[in-house]
């Protein structure tokens, strides 16, 4: 005997031994119900359970409702220790819900409210009654069930979700988090994404509307940028999002009406441009405020999406909040150090004859700040003062350090006409007593211009890579004269000077180790490198010199800050 057969059975039986009126009980009840005896088998179904369920009595009469109906919002089957329906059923208890799925006849997912009761007709052992109903938030009232999407499993969900926090939390840049969250949703759940930001300005803007294509993704320009502002009192789906006030499923329909904001007029073309039948919306949150909303959109897939997607919908957009919060907070970090950074390196001043330029680039790990620093001011005497150097470390308090000693260094040059040597070890011996800089290195040099119109460079170099000096015939050396020890470690030595005549259209070249050294090469090696590199450019005009020599020579393994003064000589 097939299956079918045993059913249709086991259901002509049910309905001989029933009395006329258990049937026209079930039937009077407003909304689905069956019958189910101790083992949780159904024995009599009213008309809506079969309208609902899409499944005739005789496919349900006879068949153990749990194996058949009972889903969780994936779809997949109950365990039956897990099931409260079931559980209710065998105990004879009353219970009730508003969180069970039933699986209909066609393979698609129906949301229910739930009630069940022991139910004990005349004449006849006590039986349980299941009462269900569509939810209200499922959009199927009284109609047809919304069809199953394509669920992930418990693992794949699970799997996805930790992808998910694993890759937006390895980046602290705002836009590529948002692209790894793109690439993440589209085209696992759906053929579109959108995401919608606030700004610090509470502005919104629509950040990126992508599609899944066979070439991977494709960014709909024509659909991002400036968006309304945030209507206060609508009740449209988007808007409540960015108001942090609940997530929810739309359609092309939702927005079909009379626009009760700019918003809607701007969803409405976003429907119609992307071909969207169905769309689900949900908040990005941080802990403090509504960062934006995440719009996730299917317009080649047929299934539409159900309430049951929301729950992994808003796990994704909440760890997506906490994601782009961190880099937003970073970014605003980076921005004060940023500011600090360029008050306390100056500006260049301008000196007839001379080209100068400076560069700093601040290590990769660090908050933009550092002890590399470089420094030209005129003195006194008509003399151009250089400087450049590098405080141990490269943080706020290298940062700090850098700052009290080339104030100094300023004081001292400007008001004593001494050599470089004379003027550093002061600076040395005042830096033990007045500053918190515990070792730093750094070249101090006077530039000096003679009746003839020949430029002197005259220098003393306190533990600091040496001076290139590279000819306009692209012929370079390192000035490797005048050379001491460091900072802070023997205040009271005698310090050497030394000099040397730049050429017509020659350019100095001062720099801090982070341009010549890295955990991988040795420092002759960097020094080679860069005196290579520096006399292939000796005709490039000077900023393009240094920006050159940056990208060329810079290691690209490289955690230390950078600082680069370069001077070029008139013809």
């Amino acid at each position: 005997m097939t299956e079918s057969t045993a059913a249709d059975t086991a259901g002509e039986q049910v309905r001989e031994d029933a009395p006329d009126a258990l049937a026209a009980t079930l039937d009077a009840l407003g909304t689905g119900a069956y019958l189910a005896d101790e083992q949780g088998c159904i024995l009599g179904v009213n008309a809506r359970a079969e309208r609902f369920l899409g499944r005739p009595a005789a496919a349900l009469v006879g068949r153990d409702a749990h194996d058949l109906l009972h889903r969780n919002q994936r779809g997949e089957l109950l365990p039956r220790t897990q099931c409260r329906i079931r559980g209710a059923t065998l105990s004879g208890r009353t219970a009730q819900g508003g969180d069970a799925w039933m699986e209909c006849g066609d393979g698609s997912l129906l949301p229910v409210s739930w009630l069940v009761t022991s139910y004990a007709p005349a004449d006849r052992p006590a039986v349980t009654l299941v009462i269900f109903h569509p939810r209200d938030d499922a959009g199927t009232e009284g109609g047809e069930p919304e069809p199953v999407t394509a669920s992930l499993t418990e693992l794949e969900r699970l799997a996805l979700l930790a992808q998910t926090t694993t890759l937006l939390t390895s980046t602290l840049d705002v836009d590529e988090a948002l692209h790894t969250l793109i690439g993440l949703v589209v085209p696992r759940l759906a053929d579109w994404a959108v995401i919608d930001l606030i700004t610090e300005r509470d502005e919104v803007w629509r950040f990126a509307v992508a599609h899944s294509e066979e070439g991977g993704l494709t960014y709909r320009e024509d659909l991002q940028g400036p968006m309304p502002p945030v209507p206060q009192e609508s009740p449209m789906p988007l808007s409540r999002a960015l108001r942090g006030v609940a997530s929810a499923l739309a359609g092309p329909e939702t927005y079909q009406g009379p626009p009760d904001s700019g918003i809607a007029v701007e969803q409405r073309r976003l429907f119609e441009a992307t071909g969207m039948h169905s769309a689900a919306i949900a908040p990005i949150r941080s802990l403090r405020e509504v960062l934006g909303a995440l719009t996730l959109g299917r317009s080649e897939r047929p299934e539409r999406f159900t309430p049951s997607d929301i729950t992994l919908l808003e796990d994704i957009a909440r760890r997506a909040g906490l994601a782009l919060e961190n880099a937003r907070l970073y970014q605003r970090q980076r921005k004060v150090a940023e500011t600090m950074q360029r008050h306390l390196l100056p500006q260049l001043p301008r000196v007839p004859g001379l080209g100068m330029t400076a560069r700093y680039l601040p290590a990769p790990d660090a908050s933009q700040v550092g002890g590399d620093w470089y420094d030209v001011f005129p003195l006194a005497d008509d003399v151009t003062a250089l400087a450049i150097g590098d405080v141990v470390g490269h943080d706020l308090d290298a940062a700090a350090g850098m700052a009290q000693l080339r104030n100094m260094l300023r004081a001292y040059a400007w008001s004593q006409q001494e050599p470089p040597s004379k003027i550093v070890e002061w600076l040395d011996h005042a830096s033990l007593h007045v500053t918190e800089v515990s070792m730093a290195t750094m070249i101090f040099a006077r530039l000096t211009v003679a009746d003839t119109g020949q430029y002197e460079l005259s220098w003393t170099n306190a533990g600091h890579p040496p001076p290139l000096l590279i000819t306009h015939d692209g012929v370079a050396r390192y000035l490797t004269d005048g050379h001491g020890i460091l900072l802070g470690v023997a205040a009271h030595r005698v310090r050497p000077d030394a000099t040397a005549v730049l050429p017509p259209g020659s350019t100095l070249l001062l720099y801090t180790d982070g341009l010549v050294e890295s955990p991988g090469r040795s420092i002759d090696e960097g020094l080679d490198r860069l005196r290579r590199h520096a006399a292939a450019l000796a005709h490039r005009p000077l900023e393009s010199l240094a920006d050159r020599l940056l990208a060329q020579v810079r290691p690209p393994l490289n955690d230390d800050d950078v600082a680069l003064l370069a001077v070029r000589i008139p013809s």
